[in-house]
């Protein structure tokens, strides 16, 4: 059965919910929808109190090492983290209290190239069973395209049934931001979470446009409860009024 699985995304060292597409290295256009008054390390105690393992911490450029290890460290073995990382500094977010280590940007040469000998050097550091791979994607003419550097690039990888297949090989898992409608709460990309349901031979977390509980009831659906969601800027614990945090985590016990 699809299940909730919660996220804390960090901007300048702050809990955040920013529009996705919004993201230029330069920082202008930012579209930010919240910023918490908790730090980060808050969320990973709440998540952990409520049994909601398997969440990712998302670090959302320079800034924010010391909060992602804070909310790992509040949540040891609970919460995965992505955003920036590269072999040389997989083992200290593991040894902080990741379970996992999530990979996107280090995957391609800077012209959005995929590198075979990237993906092998970041298994070895991390290992298979500890790896999830981000293949957030945009769609394109061919389907989707992985975008990679905060969104900003198109890559030269396609999600295809082929390409999930391969790479289900070299990873426990796989996290996809629907980057055309993250952030935004207008609903999710429902022809993107059939394929991915239909497609991925391993675990699946899907964010995107999410804006209630029906939103998630729609995920297990197409999915045929194959694929997780996770909810941003809709939920009420980020100042949204979309989805309720208390129903969402009712939801995963119940369907536990």
């Amino acid at each position: 059965m699809t299940r909730f699985r919660p996220c804390i995304d960090l901007h300048d060292g702050h809990v955040k919910q920013i529009v996705g597409s919004s993201l230029r290295d330069d920082g202008a256009g930012l579209k930010t929808n919240f910023v918490s008054d908790r730090d980060a390390a808050w969320y990973g105690e709440l998540y952990k109190c409520d049994g909601l393992a398997g969440g990712h911490v998302i670090l959302l450029g320079k800034g924010n090492e010391q909060a992602a290890k804070a909310a790992v460290g509040a949540f040891p073995g609970g919460l995965q983290v992505g955003g920036g990382i590269r072999p040389e500094n997989t083992a200290e977010y593991l040894d902080a209290g990741a379970s996992h280590v999530i990979v996107t940007s280090y995957l391609f040469e800077a012209d959005g190239t995929f590198s075979e000998a990237k993906l092998e050097n970041i298994v070895k550091a991390a290992g298979r069973d500890r790896l999830v791979i981000d293949l957030s994607c945009k769609a394109t003419a061919k389907g989707w395209t992985v975008a990679m550097n905060r969104w900003q690039t198109l890559t030269t990888l396609d999600v295809t049934p082929d390409s999930l297949k391969w790479l289900a090989g070299h990873c426990a898992e796989f996290l996809i931001h629907a980057v055309d409608v993250e952030g935004k709460c207008e609903g999710i990309d429902e022809a993107l979470v059939s394929f991915l349901g239909e497609h991925s031979p391993i675990p699946m977390t899907y964010a995107g446009g999410i804006r209630h509980l029906d939103d998630l009831k729609r995920i297990d659906e197409l999915s045929r409860g194959r694929v997780d969601g996770t909810v941003g800027s809709a939920l009420d614990l980020f100042g949204g009024s979309g989805a309720k945090y208390d129903e969402l985590v009712a939801w995963n016990h119940r369907t536990l």
